[in-house]
């Protein structure tokens, strides 16, 4: 595959401008928001380093080839036409997935069971127990393949074992920074802050680090990977000082444990700071203005929303007292809680957080 491809970057729908951005800044070419996620052109280079430094992706896969494709029999013959070995080696298991959608071939099962011969007749194992994954998606008769090259999502950077109630994936997490307003510098602080995962991805963002920096890739085991180019890769990305300390705190003395040790193994120990107490003692800031953000119990998923509402205003009550001018990014399943706390929050697009529709309500601190 000498020609550049088509890339999918996929992310929660609703936050495919925030991840068209992140791919701006990272000098990918031409990312364009498409439903669920992002896609841009490029070769295998940028399809690894889209896994290894992109926060906001929770997979990235690489479209390999297409045709149309009227019946099973033309799915069969065009599929075995296909330069397979270019991407796939004969020795790494595949799993095939299949999906029709408007088109006259419409039974997913069958489709799928063409390619895994077109792929067995190219010297491919096919097993349903296989990692890697190859994808047909068959939509108004057009047939397009793409491979998996992330594997497990990337929302599982490698080197944070410890999650609480309702963790916030990281992959969220970053997009919601992004769209509450951060720019890699100013000081973050989450007085509700669990495992740590907003004050974590944060600090990592102002160092530099790359999310992917700590795990293994799907793309490793393909025929087009090149091990030196891909350490060369990893060892480009030199990270860079921070400006600003990144502070999370929450009542219960087990999650600030556990986001202590996550900070530790993910290296962001020396500027991101935990400490065990309830919101209302929560300092005023030193120093220049930042943002808060956290992702608080709503109804939906913890505790009883009714008893929520008192949270929701002290959370507001302490921003107005103590933190005038500063951001606040608050994410929650209520426009109610939200409003709760005063502070005239704007709400983002709805987004799936774990099965829950949530949204991100943004603003800054009158004062």
């Amino acid at each position: 595959m000498d020609e550049p491809f088509e890339i999918f970057l996929a992310c929660a729908p609703g936050l495919e401008p925030m991840l068209r951005d992140e791919a701006v800044e990272a000098g990918f070419d031409k990312p364009a928001c498409v439903p669920g996620g992002v896609i841009l052109r490029g070769h295998w280079a940028e399809v690894w380093r889209a896994n290894l430094m992109l926060r906001g992706a929770s997979r990235v896969l690489a479209r390999i080839g297409e045709f149309r494709a009227m019946h099973l029999a033309q799915l069969d013959k065009r599929a075995r036409k296909m330069d397979w070995g270019a991407v796939l080696r004969p020795d790494v298991p595949v799993k095939v997935e299949a999906s029709c959608r408007k088109s006259r071939i419409y039974h997913a099962g069958a489709a799928a069971q063409r390619v895994t011969g077109a792929l067995e007749a190219a010297g491919i194992q096919v097993t349903t127990e296989a990692d890697l994954v190859v994808r047909a998606r068959i939509e108004d008769d057009l047939c397009t393949f793409s491979v998996d090259t992330s594997g497990e999502l990337l929302h599982r950077r490698g080197h944070k074992p410890g999650v609480g109630k309702a963790p916030m994936r990281e992959t969220l997490a970053a997009l919601f920074l992004r769209a509450a307003g951060f720019d890699g510098r100013m000081p973050v602080i989450d007085p509700m802050c669990g495992s740590g995962t907003f004050v974590i991805e944060a600090a990592e963002i102002a160092l530099g680090l790359a999310p992917g920096r700590s795990r293994r890739f799907a793309f490793e085991r393909l025929a087009s990977f090149d091990p030196e180019a891909w350490a060369a890769m990893k060892a480009g990305v030199t990270g860079r000082e921070a400006e600003s300390l990144y502070r999370g705190s929450d009542r219960n003395a087990g999650a600030i444990a556990m986001a202590q040790e996550n900070a530790a193994r993910a290296g962001v120990g020396a500027i991101a700071d935990f400490t065990h107490h309830v919101l209302s003692d929560l300092p005023g800031p030193e120093g220049a203005r930042g943002l808060v953000i956290v992702n608080p119990p709503y109804g939906g998923r913890i505790g009883n929303k009714k008893l929520l509402y008192a949270l929701y205003g002290s959370f507001g009550k302490v921003m107005q007292d103590r933190f005038g001018g500063w951001r606040v990014g608050l994410v929650t399943s209520e426009a109610g809680l939200a409003k709760a706390t005063g502070l005239g929050l704007s709400p983002g697009p709805v987004v799936d957080h774990g099965g829950i529709k949530v949204r991100l309500y943004a603003g800054k601190v009158t004062g």
